[in-house]
């Protein structure tokens, strides 16, 4: 239960191991379109491409609430040697979501290449 990730390189066919990673608690501020947002935590993720320290938030520690995790994405693939143009397409990719129910898991997966990305609420 709680709060996970794991990131898979779709350009590479592998984890991605090695992207740092930064997860919020937001906010909403009155009168601004735009939430306030407190880091929690950054991190590198692990060979498997998941966080070294197990689950962002584990079952007792996960509030009802919205958070965002940020993905170095341009940092991960200039590591990896892969020559990006400038500016390159994604810098950093950011996913805001809601979490409504503490007694369910929370699984944020992303695959991602240099162009492209996808996530989904995984299990």
């Amino acid at each position: 239960m709680g709060l996970s990730t794991h990131v898979l390189d779709t350009m590479n066919g592998c984890p991605a191991a090695g992207m740092s990673v930064a997860l919020y608690t937001t906010e909403a501020v009155a009168g601004s379109d735009e939430p306030r947002a407190t880091l929690v935590k950054r991190f590198q993720l692990n060979a498997d491409g998941r966080n070294p320290d197990g689950p962002l938030y584990d079952n007792a520690s996960l509030r009802v609430g919205t958070y965002r995790l940020v993905f170095d994405v341009q940092g991960y693939f200039q590591a990896r040697g892969v020559a990006l143009p400038e500016p390159n397409f994604l810098n950093r990719v950011a996913l805001d979501f809601g979490v409504a129910h503490t007694d369910q898991h929370y699984h944020v997966p992303l695959l991602v290449s240099p162009w492209s990305y996808s996530t989904y609420r995984g299990s």
